[in-house]
C-alpha cells in the first residue's frame, strides 16, 4: 500500500505530466467551470479589475472610464468570484512547485529579458484586452463557444507569434551565455537533501488550509445558484486551484503551442490543446442545447490587433498568462515582471478605450449555431478545429522535410 501512494506521488504530485494530455484536462475542465459558472475561464477581465482598484488608490476615478464601467469593478478580488479563480490559480501553481522541489529564487537572464519582460508583458495585457480575452477566452475556451470572433483572434494571435519568432532570432536578442565552473573551486554544487521533503510540506500546509477556506465560503454563503454570483465564491475558488495546479504540473503555456512548433516543429502542445477543444465543444453544444448560453463578440479591427499584439507579446515576454502565473509561482523574477507589466499593458488600454475610435471597436456579432443551425454550426466549428490540426501536422512534415529529417 505504501508503494502504490509512493508512486502515485512521484507520477502525479511530484513529476511533471505530459503537456498534451494536461491541455486535453484543461479542456474537459473548463467545460465543466462553464457548466457551473455560465462563462468561460477568464483571466485578463479580473486583472483589468486589479489593475483599475490599484490606480483608485492613487485617486484616479474609475467611473469615468468606459472600460472599467463594462468590467465593472464592484466588491473587491476576495469577494467576486473571478478573483478568487486568479486567487486560486496562483495558489494551485505554488503548491504545484513546491511539491516538485522547483519554488526558487531567480534573476533574470540579462538586461535584455528585462526589457522584454516588459515590453512583452504591457503588449500582452494591452492585447488581451482591446480584444476582450486573452489565449484562454477568445481561444482555448473560446474557440469551442461558436463565436465567429473566436477564430479571428486565433487567427491574429498565431500571426503574432509567427512574427515574435523572427524577430526574437535578431542578434540583439539572442542569449549570451558563458561557462562557469559548478560551485566553490569547481567541486560542484552541494544539495540539501532534504529541501524536496520541506518543500512537499509547505505545499501540503498551502493545500490544507486553502480546503479550509473553501469549506469556509461554502459554509458562509448561500446554495449554488447558476444566476446569483454571490454563491460562486467557494467553487471559483476551487476551480482556480484545479486550474492553477494543472497548468504547473503540465507546465502548460500557451506561447509554446506555437512558438515551438514554429521555431522546432515540436506540436505536442498545440495538438493536444486542439484535441482538447474538439472534445470541449461537443461539451459545450450539449449544454447549449439544453439553454446554455455563451459571450458573443463582434468580428473587428480592435479583435485582430488585439490578437496580433497578444501574440507577439507573449512569445516577446516568453509566456502567456497561464505561463508566467506558474513560472512567477516558482519564484523566476522574469515572470514575476511579466505579470507586473502584463497588468500595467491592461491598465492602459482601460485609460484609453474611449478615444480609440468606434470603427475599430465595433463589428457585426456572428454565432455559429443562431445563424447555422444547431448541426451544421457543430460541423463547421469542428471542420475548423480538424482543419487547424490539419495544418499543425502539414507544418510539421514541411518543417522537418526541409531539413533533411
Amino acid at each position: 500500500m505504501l508503494s502504490i501512494l509512493r508512486q502515485f506521488k512521484q507520477k502525479y504530485l511530484i513529476y511533471f505530466w505530459d503537456t498534451s494530455k494536461a491541455m486535453v484536462a484543461l479542456a474537459i475542465i473548463a467545460s465543466i467551470y462553464f457548466g457551473f459558472f455560465g462563462t468561460g475561464w477568464q483571466v485578463t477581465g479580473e486583472m483589468t479589475r486589479w489593475g483599475g482598484e490599484f490606480l483608485e488608490l492613487f485617486g484616479l476615478d474609475t467611473s469615468k472610464y468606459s472600460y472599467y464601467q463594462m468590467t465593472n469593478l464592484s466588491g473587491n478580488p476576495l469577494t467576486r468570484y473571478e478573483g478568487l479563480v486568479l486567487i486560486g490559480m496562483f495558489l494551485g501553481a505554488l503548491i504545484a512547485a513546491l511539491w516538485a522541489n522547483k519554488v526558487k529564487f531567480r534573476l533574470p537572464a540579462s538586461k535584455i529579458r528585462v526589457a522584454q519582460a516588459i515590453l512583452g508583458g504591457l503588449l500582452s495585457g494591452f492585447g488581451a484586452r482591446l480584444a476582450f480575452g486573452c489565449n484562454l477566452l477568445d481561444f482555448f475556451t473560446g474557440l469551442p463557444y461558436f463565436s465567429l470572433h473566436t477564430w479571428e483572434f486565433a487567427i491574429f494571435m498565431v500571426l503574432g507569434i509567427f512574427v515574435a519568432t523572427k524577430v526574437g532570432k535578431l542578434k540583439i536578442f539572442m542569449p549570451k551565455t558563458t561557462l562557469e565552473k559548478c560551485g566553490a573551486n569547481g567541486k560542484g554544487i552541494v544539495h540539501d537533501k532534504n529541501r524536496a521533503n520541506r518543500h512537499f510540506k509547505y505545499g501540503l500546509a498551502i493545500l490544507i488550509l486553502t480546503l479550509i477556506w473553501v469549506v469556509y465560503l461554502f459554509a458562509t454563503t448561500e446554495p449554488f445558484t447558476l444566476k446569483v454570483k454571490s454563491t460562486f465564491l467557494p467553487l471559483g475558488l476551487l476551480f482556480g486551484l484545479v486550474f492553477g495546479f494543472v497548468i504547473s504540473r503540465g507546465q502548460v503555456c500557451f506561447t509554446s503551442c506555437f512558438r515551438d512548433l514554429f521555431l522546432f516543429g515540436r506540436d505536442n502542445a498545440a495538438k493536444g490543446a486542439y484535441f482538447g477543444m474538439i472534445i470541449a465543444t461537443f461539451i459545450i453544444f450539449i449544454l447549449m442545447l439544453n439553454g446554455y448560453t455563451a459571450f458573443v463578440r463582434s468580428l473587428s479591427v480592435a479583435v485582430a490587433l488585439g490578437a496580433f499584439l497578444f501574440g507577439f507579446g507573449i512569445v516577446f515576454a516568453g509566456g502567456c498568462e497561464c505561463g508566467w502565473t506558474y513560472r512567477a509561482a516558482e519564484g523566476q523574477l522574469h515572470f514575476m515582471i511579466v505579470g507586473v507589466a502584463n497588468f500595467a499593458g491592461t491598465a492602459i488600454l482601460a485609460l484609453i478605450y474611449d478615444k480609440i475610435p468606434d470603427w475599430i471597436k465595433s463589428g457585426p456579432k456572428i454565432q455559429l449555431l443562431n445563424e447555422m443551425g444547431a448541426l451544421p454550426g457543430l460541423a463547421l466549428n469542428i471542420g475548423f478545429l480538424l482543419l487547424s490540426l490539419a495544418l499543425i501536422f502539414a507544418y510539421k512534415k514541411q518543417f522537418f522535410a526541409k531539413r533533411g529529417l
